[in-house]
């Protein structure tokens, strides 16, 4: 993410006292400065509710310093923090922690998203919903995996709500490893296979680079062409292969009667997989998963019973694990192509 050095970024913050700052909240190595309530504007948030009072009392309540906040240093607006900025204002303080992030607005609320999606009170499906539909509108090269993984929706959905909006047409989309990607790859490949023909001393990195492809795919270009195949390998046109009816069997569909039960079978047919409790590496994932799965009824106790002072840590407790495993989930899915699971976290 670009940082923004211009003239008025660093008289923004000259006018509250601090020293520019040029890195990204993303970094964790953040200066940290303290700021002024005064100074602070209120967010352009992606959360429709606004901040919710008993929220932001019970973190009032903290005797320990919270995180600090992130403001936008051009325009002095919380792109993560209310309800710590308000918890700061009950608590009657002058001055907050915060980061201070160099970016336009576009850039801000693409962090704003993001944090919120992975720490704190967790954003509504409506108002991820929403974000993605703005983050489609302001950033159309993004893929679908990138935009799902910053609103915290499944890639399926990003590209369901991108088909039902006017977004501006891209011949090529950003990925999450940040890796420019044709979306037409059967161009891309034609592309390659003409470099090959005419160029066949070329490497692979040559041919990818003027061929706007990876280099794998540039490898798989070079040999089917050396095998006599076709290098333009369509997804919609691609033989289907004989283990994808095993794939569409052990795909699991949970019911909306009891999500739990069916949740507690399969994390069981996992648990007796043989190929995963007689191999080192399957033995591994197994203890893993053993303090890690929570099926909903487990929760020992309810919601209401918590006290308020634990209620915050819980909640961040309970955030960072889901964002480890929407991580996860998406992992598996861009190795393996399969959506089931992210569809679970849509």
């Amino acid at each position: 993410m670009p940082v923004n050095t211009s003239r008025s970024t660093l008289e923004a913050g000259a006018s509250t006292g601090v020293q520019p700052c040029t890195q990204s909240p993303s970094d964790r190595d953040d200066v940290v400065v303290q700021l002024p309530l005064s100074a602070i504007r209120d967010a352009d948030s992606p959360r429709s509710a606004g901040v919710d009072l008993a929220y932001a009392r019970s973190m009032a309540e903290i005797e320990a310093d919270l995180p600090p906040i992130v403001v936008h240093r051009e325009t002095m607006r919380v792109i993560d923090g209310m309800h710590r900025l308000t918890a700061a204002r009950l608590r009657g303080e002058q001055e907050i922690r915060a980061q201070l992030f160099d970016g336009d607005d576009h850039e801000a609320f693409l962090v704003a998203v993001r944090l919120n999606v992975s720490h704190g009170m967790p954003l509504t499906l409506a108002d991820r919903r929403a974000a993605a539909v703005r983050i489609i509108r302001s950033h159309p090269q993004l893929s679908d995996r990138a935009i799902a993984f910053t609103s915290g929706l499944a890639a399926k959905t990003v590209g369901s709500l991108r088909r039902g909006i006017d977004s501006p047409p891209v011949e090529a989309r950003i990925g999450r490893d940040g890796r420019v990607r044709p979306i037409n790859g059967a161009a891309g490949r034609q592309a390659a296979a003409e470099l090959i023909a005419v160029h066949p001393e070329a490497t692979l990195r040559r041919i990818a680079q003027e061929a706007g492809i990876s280099v794998e795919t540039a490898r798989s270009v070079r040999a089917r062409l050396r095998a006599g195949e076709d290098p333009v390998l369509d997804r919609r046109t691609r033989p289907e292969r004989g283990d994808r009816d095993v794939d569409r069997q052990m795909t699991v569909k949970l019911p909306e009667a009891d999500p739990s039960q069916e949740l507690r079978s399969l994390l069981d047919s996992i648990q007796r997989d043989p190929s995963l409790r007689y191999t080192e590496s399957g033995r591994v994932l197994l203890r893993w998963l053993g303090p890690r799965v929570l099926v909903p009824d487990e929760i020992p106790l309810t919601l209401s019973h918590i006290p308020p002072h634990s209620r915050l840590n819980l909640t961040s407790l309970a955030r960072s694990c889901a964002a480890a495993w929407i991580q996860l989930a998406m992992g598996l899915e861009d190795e393996y192509g399969n959506t089931a699971v992210g569809e679970l976290s849509g």
